[in-house]
């Protein structure tokens, strides 16, 4: 699994086992072979049944495991502490990966330029994944 895998499920799966109620099973559709049984096909979804995901606010969930942990975090501009946040390797080498997988070029490995420029990669991937992120976690 990719790091920015890991980091997308411990954001967005937090905030699904919060919130997301357990899905009611459909009723089992009968055929018995007559003229009269549809063709067989997967059911068509219901809008009003399931609506589409609402986004993941990801500075709410990061907030409220940040104050659950009760230690100081500057996740909002280290890359570093938003991996210890999530409990994920924020090693050199693991940053390494991480910028490789999401392409980010800037500076040499581990300096601040690159770091900055990681974290707001990630903000943006996690934007494009279905996370709601305000604009200066982006930029």
């Amino acid at each position: 699994m990719s790091l920015f895998s890991k980091i997308k499920d411990s954001i967005f799966g937090r905030k699904a086992k919060a919130s997301e109620p357990t899905p009611a099973k459909p009723a089992p559709i009968i055929f018995d072979g007559s003229e009269n049984d549809p063709d067989v096909r997967p059911p068509a979804r219901n809008p009003e049944l399931s609506p589409a995901p609402e986004p993941v606010d990801v500075e709410a969930v990061l907030t409220a495991m940040a104050e659950e942990k009760g230690a100081p975090s500057d996740w909002r501009n280290s890359i570093v502490d938003l991996l210890k946040l999530l409990d994920l390797d924020s090693s050199l080498s693991a940053r390494k990966e991480l910028a490789a997988e999401l392409g980010v070029n800037a500076g040499a490995h581990g300096t601040a330029e690159q770091n900055i420029a990681l974290h707001k990669a990630v903000m943006r991937k996690l934007e494009e994944n279905g996370g709601k992120v305000p604009a200066e976690l982006k930029d």
